[in-house]
């Protein structure tokens, strides 16, 4: 493309001047009403080179009309999706921030859809019960959206390691939340069982109870808790949290907890991949269930 440039005037002129301004940029109104190139503009794309560390310039060649297409992306704007050369874009950089938020890590927000991110997506998807393909499309979108009020104006360090919770605080929580807990399988079971009897030892009015199905659970109850030891089916409309190593597991439940459009939200929990491998003993079954009930005791708490 030919440079856009200071003396310019017309549509081009219009369309940086309306990007630049939705940056934040200030732009002279007299600059604006004429669409012309003045100082103002060059001033304010001089700034924004140097933001995106371009050349000193006050000049849009092709770069820096790139990168200003880019910055003005707003998450939801395009479909994306893992491909070579990878979509970079502020959309991308958003869906990061609010991914390493809610305890999907992409790892540094770089606004490159790169595989970590993929990865991230595909976990979040799966959380909040939708077909995990690592496309962020329209729904994956809304989902984020519905979960504005948890992940928008956090900082977004990812990812957020996880620690315990005082006994008085997690007793508190079990005192004021009813949660049904059931299971899949008999390791999950044997999981669920350690975890009644851990909430029953904090709290002696618990709200926890075990159900034998989720038909089970009574309307007073704030979630169902799905235990189980094998990976979920390719399809299915329940909340997904895998428990997985170093990311924050009451960061992902509560997410699942938020995002559930059933009353009560039914959560499945998928045991870490091994504990049904033929080694599973009942150290791993105390472990687990230390773990969960520290992390749900969090995400609702």
């Amino acid at each position: 493309m030919d440079p856009i440039r200071e003396g310019m005037t017309g549509a081009v002129v219009e369309d940086v001047q309306e990007r630049l301004a939705s940056l934040g940029f200030d732009i002279d109104e007299g600059e604006r009403k004429t669409s012309t190139f003045g100082s103002s503009t060059a001033n304010a794309v001089a700034r924004f080179r140097l933001g995106q560390n371009l050349p000193l310039s006050s000049e849009v060649d092709a770069t820096c009309w790139s990168a200003l297409v880019d910055e003005c992306y707003q998450m939801g704007d395009r479909t994306l999706y893992l491909r070579l050369p990878n979509f970079h874009g502020n959309d991308v950089r958003c869906l990061q921030n609010a991914l390493n938020v809610l305890g999907f890590s992409c790892g540094e927000a770089d606004g490159y859809y790169g595989p970590h991110t993929e990865g991230a997506v595909k976990m979040f998807q799966e959380n909040v019960g939708m077909l995990a393909d690592g496309i962020a499309f329209s729904d994956t979108f809304d989902a984020l959206e519905r979960l504005r009020h948890v992940w928008a104006g956090k900082p977004a360090n990812g990812p957020h390691p996880q620690s315990g919770m005082g006994f008085a605080r997690a007793a508190l929580v079990l005192d004021e939340v009813h949660i049904a807990l059931t299971a899949e399988d008999p390791i999950a079971r044997n999981v669920a069982g350690r975890i009644w009897n851990i909430a029953s030892a904090t709290s002696q009015n618990t709200g926890l109870h075990l159900v034998e199905s989720i038909d089970a659970a009574t309307p007073a109850d704030n979630a169902v808790l799905v235990l189980a030891s094998t990976p979920r089916p390719a399809v299915s409309n329940v909340s997904n949290v895998t428990m997985t190593e170093g990311e924050d597991l009451a960061l992902r439940l509560r997410t699942a907890l938020e995002s559930a459009r059933r009353k009560p939200p039914v959560i499945r929990v998928e045991l870490p991949g091994g504990s049904y491998d033929g080694t599973f003993t009942l150290n791993d079954s105390q472990m687990l269930a230390v773990s969960l009930i520290d992390a749900l005791c969090a995400a609702l708490g």
